[in-house]
C-alpha cells in the first residue's frame, strides 16, 4: 500500500484568482476548490495544479539565487508518521514539525537536493503556514 496517494503542484502567488484563470484557460481545467488564499484547478486528464496567496511573492529571478523558492510540492498521505519514517530514510530531512494536534495536519520536508514538500493528512484542509517557516 502506498503512503502517498495523491499530488497537488502548488504555485505561490499574490493574486491566486487571476493565475488560476490564466491557467484554467491555458489548459482548458476546470476550478475544482477555492478558498480566501488558495484556488485549485484539475485538468480533463486530473492534472491538478493549486495557487496560494503569499502577499510576498516575486517573479522568478532563475537562475539568480535570491528567490529561489518559487513552488513547492504538496501530497495527501494517509500516515503522516510512516511518510516522515520513509523520506528520512531516503534522504530527506524535516523542515517544518507542524502541530500534529490541529485541524490541518501537515508537515514540511526538503529533499535530498533540498526543495521543500509538504504532506498532509488525507481528512486535513490545506493551511497555509508563514512563508518564513516554509524557508526552513
Amino acid at each position: 500500500m502506498a503512503l502517498v496517494t495523491t499530488g497537488v503542484v502548488v504555485l505561490d502567488c499574490a493574486e491566486p484568482e487571476k493565475l488560476a484563470e490564466f491557467y484554467k484557460e491555458l489548459l482548458e481545467a476546470e476550478h475544482v476548490d477555492a478558498s480566501a488564499n488558495r484556488v485549485e484547478v484539475r485538468t480533463a486528464d486530473g492534472f491538478r495544479l493549486a495557487l496560494r496567496r503569499d502577499m510576498n511573492a516575486t517573479a522568478p529571478s532563475w537562475p539568480r539565487p535570491e528567490n529561489s523558492l518559487q513552488a513547492h510540492l504538496e501530497f495527501v498521505a494517509e500516515d503522516l508518521d510512516g511518510v516522515e519514517r520513509r523520506i528520512v530514510s531516503l534522504g530527506g530531512r524535516p523542515v517544518e514539525s507542524g502541530d500534529p494536534s490541529g485541524a490541518a495536519e501537515e508537515r514540511g520536508y526538503a529533499d535530498p537536493a533540498g526543495h521543500s514538500f509538504t504532506p498532509r493528512g488525507s481528512g486535513a484542509p490545506p493551511r497555509t503556514p508563514p512563508l518564513e517557516r516554509r524557508r526552513g
